[in-house]
């Protein structure tokens, strides 16, 4: 099963901007999207982008469309979630995920095979 390392957040104000990046062990063959959540203190964990490995097709959540990018490096086995204009409301445990399936709705947490263990983002007022 790929294994997937986060890193990257941290402690910034309003307006600033962060990129995660999410390592992972293997890709191709193991993996067809990677995705993005977060989790908010007392929410549930929600979906925040995701792209295909193959032919870098994106996808985001209103919340973030326009602010949020994400992308991949392919040579790396990398996916990074580039944040910007971020607003406290953006604080959340960030988490990068997964999946094996095809043609599945990529938004709904279910269809990831592997998590990684999160890093923390917090924006400041």
């Amino acid at each position: 099963q790929v294994q997937l390392v986060e890193s990257g957040g941290g402690l910034v104000q309003a307006g600033d901007s962060l990129r995660l990046s999410c390592a992972a062990s293997e890709r191709t063959f193991s993996s067809i999207v990677m995705g993005w959540f977060r989790r908010a203190p007392g929410e549930e964990r929600e979906f925040v982008a995701r792209i295909t490995w193959s032919g870098g097709s994106t996808y985001y959540a209103d919340s973030v469309k326009g602010r949020f990018a994400i992308s991949r490096d392919s040579a790396k086995n990398t996916v990074y979630l580039q944040m910007n204009s971020l607003k406290p409301e953006d604080t959340a445990v960030y988490y990068c995920a997964a999946s094996r399936r095809v043609g599945y709705d990529y938004t709904s947490k279910g269809v990831y095979d592997a998590w990684g263990q999160g890093t923390q983002v917090t924006v400041s007022s």
